[in-house]
């Protein structure tokens, strides 16, 4: 097995045993890179010579014995995510050029535990998409097909993990952006709890749905990278000053008796056949474990899309209207303040994100705040009871991540309400603020990953990782790669 395909936590163990070097481990990632980007263009910056000095720095740390939880380990970071020194573009033209002066709390505690940070991974542009292919430099292909989307908008980091192009990579999730890509490319999503990670130095998109989450090939690597990350921040207002328990130690744990919930409106019309019957058969296996699998009704469910394409585009109206041409990004002169700001946004933004900008202007213009915007957050208030009842029940609800298979690229190009659709069953664990996972479940019979999501009640990411390691450790759904060479 080539170095750039082990696990974090495989890699960690050869680290610390002197088998391998961080820098002999970065440069078969690199290597790795040169063979296969160029077919899934995963990366918008590849920061190799930065990741070989943070390497040999690694190594030198090795050989004192030090411990650190990541420390040699190559990982990739959404370019959405601030990298001092580093150009951040969010995949938007209207942010080319600029170069963050600090990083984000996330690459701060990413350095602080070791990592090599190989460089920034595509997106949809400000992460609004479900598909990777609104990036304003170019579209990632799915590893397990290249005519596929890799799902989005964390597109590029889950295109990576799958592909051997780092061994783990931080994502965010608005309304489904770890989980959703993470089924199409058949690796491991974790979205926390909303407030569980720091969103400072996070280019904002919808600032009461993002979250930051760690994509791995296991669920072992994503409770290593989560542990890592998490945690309370002074500089993050949404941030929550709550312990971050050891996720590694719920791995292992008996699930005997744990009571899962099938919610009954995931399963509806309009679900793909194959992905059905792989996450029965997952839930079927869960009950063979000695769980207890019953199903339960959120009634709100269905209001869900409506209600988040109200509030995330009001919330990204708000955010993006900073971006104006004169402190930062692009600047478009027209002859005036007025001009320059239109020609400088006209010219900066793709169509998805001017859509947005659009809907949530509109949504929170004067006579439709009421109308929309306040009645969008009532019904997320719902959606939260929904849950919070069924959590009364059940340890945890499984359901499908994706309601289809990845499809092909340009496929729903031309209809945005169906390429919302492909984010029916993520939405409203952002809109509840809940944490979810998505792991692999199985493929279809041409091949395709199918992901099965796990969620729990508010900071009981150690309930998902227990179940979801007990089901990784009965299959062999997460252990497959895609034949790139």
């Amino acid at each position: 097995m080539e170095l750039f395909e082990l696990t974090i936590h495989d890699l960690r163990d050869k680290l610390r045993n002197k088998e391998v070097s961080s820098l002999e481990a970065t440069e078969s990632v690199l290597s790795r890179i040169a063979a296969v980007e160029p077919r899934v263009r995963a990366y918008l910056k590849v920061t190799a010579d930065e990741a070989r000095a943070a390497a040999k720095e690694a190594d030198a740390a090795l050989a004192r014995g030090d411990g650190r939880p990541l420390l040699g380990v190559p990982v990739g970071v959404k370019d959405i995510i601030l990298t001092s020194g580093v150009e951040t573009t969010a995949a938007s033209k209207i942010l080319k050029g600029f170069i963050p002066t600090y990083d984000a709390t996330v690459v701060q505690k990413l350095k602080a535990a070791g990592a090599v940070i190989i460089g920034k991974l595509n997106l949809d542009e400000f992460a609004m998409g479900s598909s990777t292919e609104n990036s304003a430099y170019q579209v990632t292909h799915n590893p397990w097909d290249l005519e596929r989307i890799p799902g989005g908008s964390s597109g590029g980091s889950a295109a990576a993990v799958a592909a051997g192009l780092c061994a783990g990579a931080l994502g965010t999730d608005t309304g489904g952006s770890i989980r959703q890509p993470a089924s199409c490319c058949g690796v491991v999503g974790i979205k926390p709890t909303y407030g569980r990670v720091s969103r400072y130095g996070v280019i904002a998109f919808a600032s009461s749905l993002d979250q930051v989450g760690p994509i791995a090939r296991d669920v072992r690597d994503a409770a290593i990278m989560l542990g890592v990350i998490a945690g309370h921040d002074p500089q993050d207002s949404t941030s929550v000053p709550q312990d971050v328990p050891d996720y590694t130690a719920a791995i292992g744990r008996e699930v005997k008796g744990m009571k899962i919930g099938m919610p009954r409106e995931y399963f509806a019309a309009g679900l793909d056949p194959e992905v059905e019957a792989a996450v029965k058969t997952a839930l079927t296996k869960l009950e063979d474990m000695g769980c207890v699998v019953e199903e339960v009704s959120l009634p709100h469910a269905e209001y869900c899309v409506a209600a988040y394409y109200i509030i995330a585009p009001a919330e990204a109206s708000s955010n993006l209207a900073r971006y104006d041409g004169v402190r930062y990004g692009l600047r478009a002169p027209d002859g005036g303040l007025i001009g320059t700001y239109k020609k400088t946004r006209d010219q900066g933004f793709g169509p998805e994100v001017k859509r947005r900008i659009l809907i949530g202007t509109y949504t929170l213009s004067a006579g439709y705040y009421d109308a929309y915007y306040l009645k969008a957050c009532r019904v997320r208030t719902l959606i939260k009871q929904d849950y919070d009842r069924a959590f009364e029940k059940f340890d945890a609800l499984v359901a499908p991540a994706m309601p289809m298979p990845p499809f092909k690229l340009g496929e729903k190009s031309d209809d945005p309400m169906a390429m919302y659709l492909s984010d029916i069953l993520t939405l409203s664990c952002n809109l509840a603020g809940l944490p979810g996972m998505s792991i692999p479940c199985g493929f279809t019979a041409s091949g395709l990953p199918i992901g099965m999501q796990i969620f729990a009640k508010h900071f009981h990411e150690e309930s998902i990782f227990t179940l979801a390691h007990a089901y990784e450790r009965e299959t062999e759904w997460h252990k497959r790669r895609p034949a790139l060479l």
